[in-house]
């Protein structure tokens, strides 16, 4: 039972694949964290947020509201390791974050912005665009994404 944060549902087994959160972090209610995933100290977890499986969120990252972290995503904040120095990430609040991206410590990423999957985010990304690869880079802007998502869901779904 998840008595520290009962309005977050975590999702594995105790003692096996439960998620791990750190001394100081807080996650607001709605948000639903995946099995072996890491929260460090002093996180910042919004609402309605989706964190997938096998996340590593480092020490002082902040994180809006309803934003989806794709699985085996990493969040650095150490941009010279090994140092005392945290400079996490920001995720502003409706971001898409691919699964198996990284994001370089420092980054901010914007408010209804996606990064791709895979990609490595060594840049700020402005509001609303879609930034992919390595390093990641302008693709198209949200609008465009949302437009394609809608033509996948309506030839598939």
């Amino acid at each position: 039972m998840n008595m520290e944060y009962p309005q977050v549902k975590l999702y594995g087994t105790p003692g096996i694949d439960w998620p791990t959160i750190e001394k100081g972090a807080f996650i607001e209610d709605g948000t639903r964290i995946g099995q072996n995933t890491y929260i460090g100290m002093n996180v910042r977890i919004g609402r309605n947020c989706r964190i997938m499986q096998h996340v590593t969120i480092c020490k002082d990252t902040v994180i809006g509201d309803n934003v989806f972290v794709g699985p085996n995503t990493t969040f650095l904040n150490d941009k010279y390791p090994p140092t005392s120095i945290s400079q996490p990430p920001v995720v502003e609040s409706h971001a898409v974050i691919g699964g198996g991206a990284t994001l370089c410590p420092g980054v901010v990423v914007g408010f209804r912005s996606v990064v791709g999957a895979g990609s490595n985010v060594t840049k700020n990304i402005p509001d609303e665009e879609v930034w992919m690869g390595n390093p990641a880079r302008l693709h198209m802007n949200r609008d465009e994404y949302d437009r394609r998502q809608m033509e996948l869901q309506e030839r598939l779904g």
